[in-house]
């Protein structure tokens, strides 16, 4: 009796007994409430407290259609891209069930539901946009098509480029699994369940993350900076336009509403970068870092100006600068990007260790891509600060319905 006096005066909360008894007791029963906790997205929030409107974790984007998501789909803020190997013994029997397992899972996970085999359901609850998309690697596909299909030609490892210094740690692969969304736990956690489902048929050769601004610090629509402060991305394919369609959207064969990808990881010398002044940079790009717009002009989408030239006649925007390596007269020489930023762990004297995700999706990577490519190999200046350190080609099939599963025009 007089203990338990004591402890009403001297203390304002429950003592460390009944901590433990009311810990071992809510730990039984939160096995037997756990489904109906995964009834309510916000599991933390305080009863009975004033609604705050739609959060941003609540966004879904639909996982079927025509088209695999996360492609024309706004870009969110998180990616991480992850590269598979298929085991020798995984044949075409095997890509199937693999295949189905990550397209009803994604399906899931991209809705807000937990995977089927989900450990930890709770992490499920906040989609923030979450896309799921599949490419093939160029072994994947050989086992996968039937003998009287081929696969299309660029699906290959791109050609030698002068200023490649590849590495195998990110490079190749013959399953990609893209995973973006605007939470990078969303992402997380749909990396882990994914990857359960592919364990008895690859083994992943490597993982990339990638970030840009977080979604609400930018208005929508803002071109996304990298991490030389440069506006990346100017020019570019608009989903939902005829061009985006024609250029982008393959239109024939087993891939006949997919599109081809290609990685490239391009290390950044931000501590060279910072040894250049502010008018070099600018005229390393042709536009002024400032709001991106051309240094013929005034605005990010102004047209440059390339006849024109300074006082003493040389051009405003140099012939080595990036923009006009970047840009051909030939229409059809144009893809849709969709990079994302990396910034790894500085080592020894390093400042930094980052770079750009360059990622970019066109129906033919030979005519489209590859002449790009070799426009900026010759001679953009960029590349005393730019090195491709890995590259990878992949096929990206089309959508499915609901009940289907991506992959099945060739597995089917």
């Amino acid at each position: 009796m007089v203990g338990d006096r004591k402890h009403e005066r001297g203390s304002r909360g429950p003592s460390r007994r009944q901590v433990l008894l009311g810990g071992a007791v809510a730990g039984a029963g939160a096995v037997a409430a756990v489904g109906a906790d995964t009834l309510t997205r916000g599991g933390s929030a305080t009863p009975g407290s004033p609604a705050s409107g739609p959060l941003a974790g609540e966004g879904t984007v639909p996982f079927y259609g025509d088209h695999q998501a996360g492609i024309a789909t706004t870009p969110q803020a998180h990616a991480s891209l992850v590269a598979l190997d298929l085991h020798e013994a995984t044949d075409r029997e095997g890509l199937r069930r693999m295949m189905r397992l990550l397209s009803d899972d994604a399906a899931r996970l991209t809705q807000g539901a937990a995977a089927l085999a989900d450990s930890e359901p709770e992490l499920a609850l906040v989609p923030a946009r979450l896309t799921v998309t599949f490419g093939f690697g160029p072994e994947l596909v050989r086992r996968a098509l039937p003998g009287s299909v081929t696969a299309p030609a660029w699906l290959r490892a791109l050609p030698a480029f002068t200023v490649d210094r590849l590495e195998d740690a990110w490079s190749d692969g013959d399953l990609l699994l893209q995973i973006a969304a605007d939470d990078p736990m969303t992402v997380a956690h749909a990396q882990r369940m994914l990857l359960k489902d592919t364990r008895s048929f690859a083994a992943v050769r490597w993982t990339q993350p990638g970030f840009r601004r977080a979604r609400g610090s930018e208005t929508p629509g803002t071109t996304m900076r990298n991490l030389f402060g440069q506006v990346d991305g100017t020019v570019n394919l608009e989903p939902g336009t005829p061009d985006f369609d024609d250029l982008v959207w393959v239109r024939d064969g087993w891939l006949a509403g997919g599109t081809s990808m290609v990685v490239r990881r391009i290390h950044m010398d931000l501590d060279k970068w910072d040894r250049l002044d502010r008018g070099g940079r600018e005229q390393s790009v042709g536009r002024y870092l400032s709001n991106g717009a051309p240094l013929t002009g005034t605005a990010e989408h102004d047209e440059p100006d390339f006849d024109a030239t300074t006082p003493i006649g040389f051009p405003v925007i140099a012939e080595f600068s990036h923009l006009r390596r970047a840009r051909s007269d030939d229409e059809g020489q144009r893809i849709y990007r969709r990079a994302y930023n990396y910034d790894d762990a500085p080592t020894g004297a390093e400042v930094s260790r980052s770079g750009l995700l360059f990622i970019s999706y066109q129906a033919d990577v030979d005519t489209q891509f590859v002449p790009l490519q070799r426009r900026l190999d010759e001679l953009d200046l960029l590349n005393e600060w730019t090195t491709p350190i890995g590259s990878a080609v992949f096929a990206i099939p089309p959508g499915c319905a609901e009940g289907g599963y991506v992959g099945e025009t060739v597995l089917a």
